[in-house]
């Protein structure tokens, strides 16, 4: 049986203030050794993404912003995988183009009495800020191609109808830890299932493991062999509920070392 990872990032492999995936590293080697692929599913950009993959010396396909598209390295499956190619990907894609989620998210401002505030909105400086992150993190934030990430301040009643709006507009939205997000078909929940078809035409006999945090993970939870709570760090863990629910005792990426180490 050849075992597959799905992991969320902020909050779950990475520390939700500090972003640092220290507290994990064991189970990070583990996984190396055992040469377990570990896809990275997050709401996170791919320059953003790539870092992380550099760092901890990834070779595997990706997940970007929310289910916005599959990146998969070049001929890392025997067959290509996908006609569109970016850099040295082959890419999937379900979600829409970033300036078409703009320009919605800029209509429903002119029709709800509430503040919202998108990362298109904001500068590295103003991102790095809200975000905690360094300049050149914030700047790799800002490289969006599927997914706005923005911020609401209104009455649950205006809120409720800038939601509303964007389902009108044929558009789907997600709330993560920190932002709501616009988007189009992007589907954790989609690209899992359809990257873990591509695998078993290659392994044949494959188990899934996903790890998240959070509500925009719950789609990616729901699609996995054994889905994995990450405990936040009021010591809650989302609302979510499936047969085989693994919830970890640690916070983060304490909780996400835990988890890995016992499974695999």
């Amino acid at each position: 049986m050849n075992l597959i990872v799905f992991t969320d990032l902020d909050g779950c492999l990475l520390d939700h203030n500090t972003y640092s995936y220290r507290d994990a590293i064991p189970a990070l080697n583990e996984i190396k050794k055992r040469m377990i692929p570990l896809i990275i599913c997050t709401s996170k950009t791919r320059a953003e993404i790539e870092v992380y993959r550099k760092e901890l010396a990834l070779e595997d396909p990706f997940i970007s912003e929310n289910g916005g598209a599959i990146f998969v390295p070049k001929n890392y499956f025997p067959e290509k995988v996908a006609e569109k190619e970016i850099n040295n990907y082959e890419v999937i894609e379900f979600g829409t183009n970033y300036d078409r989620l703009r320009e919605i998210l800029n209509e429903i401002k002119k029709k709800v009495d509430c503040q919202i505030v998108g990362f298109g909105d904001m500068n590295p400086e103003e991102v790095a800020k809200d975000c905690g992150l360094d300049l050149k993190k914030a700047g790799l934030a800002k490289q969006r191609e599927y997914d706005e990430a923005f911020k609401i301040e209104g009455s649950d009643k205006n809120i409720a109808k800038v939601l509303n709006l964007i389902e009108k507009f044929g558009l789907h939205y997600t709330k993560g830890g920190r932002y709501y997000h616009i988007m189009g078909e992007n589907d954790k929940g989609k690209a899992v299932r359809i990257l873990t078809d591509i695998y078993r035409e290659k392994y044949l006999e494959i188990e899934t493991i996903a790890l998240g945090d959070s509500e925009n993970d719950f789609p990616m939870l729901a699609n996995v062999d054994i889905p994995v709570l990450i405990k936040k760090p009021d010591g809650s863990h989302a609302k979510f509920e499936k047969n085989g629910l693994i919830k970890s005792k640690l916070v983060g990426p304490a909780g996400w070392n835990e988890v890995i180490l016992n499974l695999i």
